[in-house]
């Protein structure tokens, strides 16, 4: 009977390991996810949508429009809290708080620190480390583990106009961010100790974040700066293509580019949508526009989904566009919104999550066909929530909630 109980006590805890692992199924390591693209792999959306989500957990984090990261049962989030930028270390399954890093930050003055004194930029988790960047362009890097802090880049001065706002990649074992102010450039450090590996000078950061982008068996670090679109080489920074574009007015380089095997799309308010092709002609490479759309973003990234491009126009409209058919728009939906609404493709469903924190829920396809409205966040909502089997972590002014569907 003792032998009996002990093989029923090691099944339940079995069990047990195997329910938390299918309840936090997919790491969400990075702003945009695994591959910075939107897509959730693992959610499989109900028949009916329910009026409301169940509340698992909420806790009070501090301020910042940035989402949380999720590997494993570890939920990493970036915060101001008082004078301090604070990266937290917290259960998924309860929210209770595992380990804290914090560190002084000056306070932002100016149009943008009303209501968004913290940070925007989502921490990055990678090979057993926590890369975060502050309002003001502190990088830092923490052990994942306990919050030890194993590096930290204070020396580069400056940050775009209205303060940083990208998410800094990890690409072969390097910490690739954008930096500095008008002068600043595209950096890459060793992500085990900090040293730098190279620098892509005249490269001055906007608001968007960089992504990863292999053509010809060499990988490129495609992003938006201050005037244009660049590809950069991953190994060595060595710029490998350019394209301008250049904002004016009240318009700002912020939508993250979108990859999709050798073309890359970029979108800006005012400037529309853009689709180019990258290849290597000879010992070179070049971006030629393959298709260009009059509808364009400003403070959100859309996603790509079976050939369909979508996201929050500039007019605060939903949109969906034909990126197989030369950008031709598909839909508008009626519009009402403002600029903000973190999108992402959860398989049979699309979640625009905008800054009133109510999640619109709608189909994908050829018209706009509105499933849901369901309120998960307050009412200033900025950060990209993160799907993950059941569950949907959502960032609002300063708290964090795990909500539940069942």
């Amino acid at each position: 009977m003792k032998n009996a109980s002990r093989w029923v006590g090691a099944v339940l805890v079995c069990v047990i390991l195997l329910g938390a692992c299918q309840a936090f199924a997919q790491d969400w390591p990075q702003w945009r996810g695994p591959n910075r693209d939107g897509k959730v792999a693992d959610f499989t959306a109900p028949a009916t949508w329910p009026k409301a989500l169940k509340q698992g957990w909420k806790t009070t984090v501090g301020l910042s429009d940035c989402g949380p990261a999720l590997v494993g049962d570890r939920v990493y989030v970036f915060a101001r809290q008082g004078g301090d930028e604070v990266t937290l270390c917290l259960d998924a399954k309860d929210g209770n708080e595992v380990w804290r890093d914090k560190y002084a930050a000056a306070a932002i003055s100016g149009a943008d620190a009303r209501g968004h004194a913290g940070p925007r930029s989502t921490p990055t988790v990678a090979d057993g480390k926590v890369i975060t960047l502050g309002v003001n362009g502190v990088l830092s890097c923490l052990d994942a583990k306990d919050g030890k802090l194993v590096w930290r880049k204070e020396d580069i001065k400056g940050t775009p106009r209205f303060h940083t706002s990208s998410s800094p990649i990890v690409v072969d074992g390097l910490v690739i961010a954008q930096l500095g102010g008008g002068d600043g450039a595209v950096y890459a450090f060793d992500l085990a100790k900090g040293e730098e590996k190279w620098k892509a000078a005249g490269q001055s950061p906007a608001y968007a974040s960089p992504v990863l982008l292999t053509v010809d068996g060499v990988k490129q670090i495609v992003t938006l700066t201050d005037k244009g679109v660049v590809g950069i080489g991953a190994a060595d920074g060595k710029p490998l293509w350019q394209i301008a574009f250049a904002p004016t007015g009240m318009a700002y380089n912020a939508a993250t580019p979108i990859v999709d095997g050798d073309t890359v799309i970029y979108t800006g308010q005012g400037r529309g949508t853009h689709a180019v092709k990258v290849e290597k002609k000879g010992d070179a490479f070049a971006a030629t526009e393959i298709w260009k759309s009059d509808v364009g973003v400003q403070f959100n990234t859309p996603v790509l989904k079976d050939g369909m491009l979508y996201g929050l126009s500039d007019k605060g409209k939903l949109f969906c566009l034909n990126a197989k058919d030369g950008g031709k728009t598909v839909w508008e939906d009626g519009g009402g919104h403002k600029n903000y609404a973190g999108i992402l493709d959860a398989g049979t469903a699309l979640l625009a999550l905008p800054e009133n924190g109510e999640m619109i829920v709608y189909k994908p396809g050829e018209k706009f066909e509105e499933l849901a409205k369901i309120k998960v966040g307050g009412a200033a909502t900025y950060g990209l929530p993160v799907v993950c089997g059941k569950r949907i972590l959502v960032k609002d002014q300063d708290s964090l909630t795990m909500w539940t569907l069942e």
